[in-house]
């Protein structure tokens, strides 16, 4: 239970103000279609998040426990610094389709390639690697996209202006470096 809970206070702090956080505000204020728009966000982090925690369950089979516990560690850290820099978004998406199935495949499409190389995926690889529970770091960490995204979707760009994302930036920044210092000095 702990890397579920771990995964999802972890992914849904780091999601706040992230550029899927602003693709989903996008997409809603653009086709107000909220249900195809988070049924797409949901299967697009099943899938990426899916993807990043095999990689880091094989990652954490073939290190060493001290090397791993290291570089867990010190990607924490890192994801501390990095939850300090705002994301910027600046592509528009395909206004054309505005079927319950272009608007799903599209939110899925986007998102997919968005979250890529991201850090609530990056950090889902190395929840994996370290808590080597496949499915409920999967479950933890699209909970804590969804918790984010979905009302990001329900309240538009109106609730996005409202949030102090320095704020919450920090939070996130704190979230990780403690989970980073956590992981190096427990043995």
């Amino acid at each position: 239970m702990e890397a579920f809970l771990i995964s999802t206070g972890l992914v849904s702090i780091a999601e706040i103000g992230d550029k899927t956080m602003l693709l989903a505000i996008m997409l809603a204020a653009t086709w107000r279609r909220p249900l195809p728009i988070i049924l797409g966000i949901l299967a697009a982090t099943v899938a990426n998040h899916a993807f990043a925690a095999l990689a880091g369950s094989v990652l954490a089979r073939f290190m060493d426990a001290e090397w791993l516990r290291w570089g867990v560690g010190l990607a924490f850290i890192g994801f501390a610094a990095w939850a300090l820099i705002p994301d910027r978004f600046d592509e528009e998406p395909d206004m054309t389709e505005k079927t319950f199935a272009g608007v799903f495949w599209t939110t899925t499409a986007a998102f997919f390639l968005i979250e890529m190389g991201d850090k609530t995926q990056v950090a889902t690889a190395m929840l994996a690697a370290q808590f080597q529970s496949l499915p409920l770091v999967v479950a933890g960490s699209t909970l804590g996209m969804m918790l984010v995204n979905g009302p990001a979707v329900l309240l538009g760009e109106a609730a996005a202006r409202k949030l102090p994302l320095t704020w919450i930036r920090l939070a996130a920044a704190l979230g990780f470096a403690a989970t980073g210092v956590w992981v190096l000095l427990a043995h």
